[in-house]
């Protein structure tokens, strides 16, 4: 089994509701409007494009478990998806983790098992907060 770990570096917003659905995004732009429901830090020091090339092409399998933890305020929460061959990793601002299977440039997992919907309502009142968010993005593949 390998593991490949990505460590990203992000802030909360004042506007962060966390209220989509579907999906949970961060992103590197600064600000957030109270329409991004999906967006859970801003700020962040790299979006799906910046990822490293290691982590990209094992998250870019069927057989790859991806995992997003969300650390800040003392909380912690874990997000829980998988690869895909159709990931691409080429949006240089937005990394989006999906309960769908779609994919696009800025998706990095599918198959979510939360979105930001889904999130402890604590963790994301430390979100709203001006604060250093840590994210671990990880990607397992057995037998790789």
């Amino acid at each position: 089994m390998s593991r490949i770990v990505e460590k990203v570096k992000a802030r909360g917003h004042p506007n962060v509701t966390a209220r989509h659905r579907s999906t949970l995004e961060v992103t590197v732009d600064p600000e957030l409007t109270p329409k991004g429901d999906c967006i859970v830090a801003v700020a962040s020091n790299k979006g799906a494009a910046s990822l490293s090339k290691r982590f990209k092409e094992a998250a870019k399998s069927v057989d790859a478990i991806i995992k997003l933890i969300i650390k800040v305020g003392g909380l912690r929460e874990e997000v829980t998806g998988r690869g895909s061959v159709k990931l691409t990793f080429t949006h240089p601002k937005d990394m989006v983790a999906r309960k769908s299977n779609y994919c696009c440039g800025r998706t990095i997992m599918i198959m979510a098992d939360k979105a930001a919907s889904d999130l402890d309502r604590k963790l994301v009142e430390q979100l709203k907060k001006p604060q250093q968010v840590e994210i671990l993005l990880v990607v397992e593949r057995r037998g790789a």
